[in-house]
């Protein structure tokens, strides 16, 4: 027995990293609690594990009495002092007993206690050993599937990939390698579990340290950012270094960094702009190609209101408003976006020349919008009409004759 003591405390330390002395406290532990539920129920044991040879001594302490009422508890005094002369009444006799008497269904308690014990050291180890690691990127290999979730092998412990931290349409089978972010560790009833992502911001903010120099030494700063996982990331970058363009440090020399990053998150568009305090500047150019025009600042409630043209409406919004949802995330405004009011267009003509007759005293709004509408838009006009002109266009033999009156006083004037 002491051969196999001795090969699980080395197996344990030397694969698990579990210290031995722990074990052998875990061990003997589990030995006197499956000796308590066995053949010796009552007895009070004392375990000894010799951490060098692996050997395994046992004693049952007994209370030493003149009358015994429980005989796995107490020893009669003359029995007692068979072991030890000196012994006396109310003294704990301490006597050893054989290993193998403590019976086949205290070894298979105790063994079934030891690898409780085990999976419980091994949970404490991950938890000391990735603690610090919370927030960095690891490597694994896919174990297996879960229903929607995936196990991940790091090496050391096993971690879990939920669902709702996958990228959607990335779909990974055993044996495959990837990469993750150690998002945090969750106690739970068996104690910590490692929980990976793929799709939180940080992922991509870790992915960028470890390919962009600049990034990792603090050159480059990454202000904000804002990603829709699978689809889109948009980053905005800022230099604490005048020589250094943050923009040109993460997209690389031909696009090399960023692309090595899309490659890693499948295809997934990253859109790398430079930082601007400034929110109007910082709406530009996170709007590019397209332009904000009429940009309308509300510093209370931070909303920007803008206009773009036709041609940049699609352009601004994106397909299915990803774009603008995107910009709004980055900059931490809310965005109301409308297309231009094109100056010259035909419902502004026909305001001007509203307007424009309506200065004339006696001429309403209403007979203005009427005088425009047949083609009136202004006093050159009304050249050469006549009365029953205006007759045939609708208006009284009375409001013609007071239109033209007035028309002509203005024109005199």
């Amino acid at each position: 027995m002491s051969s196999e003591i001795l090969s699980v405390l080395e197996y344990m330390e030397r694969e698990k990293g579990i210290d031995r002395a722990d074990m052998i406290g875990a061990i003997s532990l589990a030995i006197k609690t499956a000796a308590s539920k066995g053949g010796n129920a009552g007895q009070e044991l004392r375990v000894e594990i010799n951490p060098k040879t692996g050997g395994l001594q046992a004693w049952a302490l007994m209370k030493v009495v003149d009358y015994v009422s429980n005989p796995q508890t107490e020893i009669h005094i003359d029995k007692a002092r068979l072991f030890d002369p000196h012994i006396r009444i109310g003294q704990i006799l301490e006597r050893e007993i054989e290993p193998a008497f403590l019976g086949r269904i205290a070894a298979q308690t105790a063994r079934q206690a030891i690898m409780q014990k085990v999976r419980q050291f091994e949970k404490e180890r991950i938890f000391d050993e990735y603690k610090d690691s919370i927030g960095d990127v690891v490597s694994g290999v896919v174990r297996r599937r879960e229903r929607s979730d995936l196990i991940i092998d790091l090496g050391r412990a096993e971690a879990l990939l939920p669902a709702r931290e996958k990228v959607y349409g990335e779909d990974y089978a055993p044996g495959e390698r990837i990469r993750c972010l150690l998002l945090a560790i969750e106690q739970r009833n068996r104690g910590p579990e490692l929980i990976l992502s793929r799709a939180h911001p940080k992922f991509i903010h870790r992915l960028l340290e470890l390919e962009v120099t600049e990034v990792a030494d603090g050159t480059v700063v990454i202000k904000s950012m804002a990603r829709e996982p699978g689809y889109r990331t948009k980053i905005a970058v800022a230099s604490r270094d005048s020589k250094v363009d943050p923009v040109g440090a993460c997209v690389g020399a031909r696009g090399a960094r960023v692309k090595s990053i899309v490659r890693e998150l499948g295809g997934e568009k990253i859109d790398i702009i430079r930082h601007y305090d400034d929110p109007q500047d910082m709406l530009a150019e996170a709007l590019k190609p397209a332009m904000p025009l009429n940009v309308r600042i509300d510093e209370r409630n931070k909303r920007i209101h803008f206009e773009v043209n036709q041609r940049d409406l699609s352009v601004a919004i994106g397909r299915r408003g990803q774009n603008a949802r995107l910009t709004s995330r980055l900059m931490g405004w809310r965005l109301d976006i409308s297309k231009e009011k094109v100056a010259g267009g035909f419902e502004d003509r026909m305001e001007r020349a509203i307007a424009g007759l309506n200065q004339i005293p006696g001429i309403s709004d209403e007979l203005a919008q009427r005088l425009v509408a047949i083609g009136l838009v202004s006093t050159d006009a009304f050249t050469g009409v006549e009365a029953s002109d205006l007759v045939d266009s609708g208006f009284t033999t009375e409001e013609a004759e007071n239109i033209l009156n007035k028309i002509n006083q203005f024109i005199a004037r």
